[in-house]
């Protein structure tokens, strides 16, 4: 159905002299045409632009925006980097220094140690000669009352004296 009234059309147009036919309506059309331009740029495309040109502007204002936060966070970052390097090394300056500082009371304490050490190695050395003398003493006190009691029960008393 749809087919036929097509063919039909085409063959009007065919019979009265084209597509186009320059009579009055002609201008009419022209003026249809220029008056519907008019309206549609008012109504529609100059809002219509207007809303393209004011999101361009904002997609515009953002991406610098971003790119300026962009810079500003890398050079954070950097800055950050920077900072974090300093303290690192401070740190480990402080963590030498502090090793230095135990190493050094720790041979300071194990040299004092010594010393009492051998101190009290050198009193316990005295005081074990004096204890030897002592003993050697009284060894030497028993071995000459043991040898005078053989010596009296061997030869008598009157004889030992």
């Amino acid at each position: 159905m749809i087919n036929l009234t097509i063919v039909l059309a085409v063959e009007e147009v065919a019979e009265k002299g084209g597509l186009f036919d320059i009579n009055a309506t002609l201008p009419l059309m022209a003026i249809q045409f220029l008056l519907l331009a008019f309206v549609l740029d008012k109504i529609f495309y100059k809002p219509l632009g207007k809303a393209i040109d004011s999101r361009a502007d904002y997609i515009r204002e953002n991406q610098v925006k971003a790119k300026e936060r962009l810079a500003k966070a890398k050079q954070l970052a950097e800055q950050y980097e920077q900072e974090f390097a300093q303290t690192r090394q401070k740190s480990q300056v402080v963590i030498v220094a502090a090793q230095a500082e135990a190493e050094k009371i720790a041979a300071t304490k194990v040299a004092v140690a010594q010393k009492e050490a051998q101190v009290k190695r050198e009193q316990a050395a005295q005081e074990i000669e004096k204890q030897k003398e002592v003993a050697l003493e009284q060894l030497e006190e028993q071995v000459d009352s043991l040898s005078r009691q053989i010596l009296e029960k061997l030869l008598g008393p009157e004889l030992v004296r």
